[in-house]
């Protein structure tokens, strides 16, 4: 399911004009940043609805990074989830 929601945001993001010119990697990070940001800011103000649309967007941006690079995001995500079960309690006292 996630790596069809990765090949439809990808095919959006295409259809809608943003991958007329070549984009950079970085560019796409910084836009998952600022819809990160923009969540952040969000709950911030108490605008639950806002927060989770700008949680959404970030998901989107997320996918369609995937889409475009051809990542298996539902595969990475289970790995890391595993990998994550084995971790010493707060990764061995980290404390974030």
């Amino acid at each position: 399911m996630i790596n069809q929601l990765c090949e439809e945001a990808f095919e959006t993001a295409k259809l809608k004009g943003w991958y007329d010119e070549p984009r950079e990697t970085g560019t796409l990070l910084a836009l998952i940043h600022s819809e990160v940001s923009e969540a952040l800011e969000a709950d911030r103000k108490g605008n639950q609805v806002n927060f989770a649309e700008e949680l959404a967007d970030t998901c989107i941006r997320i996918f369609d990074l995937c889409g475009l690079k051809g990542i298996d995001l539902e595969a990475a995500i289970l790995t890391k989830m595993e990998y994550n079960k084995s971790r010493t309690y707060k990764h061995g006292g980290k404390s974030y």
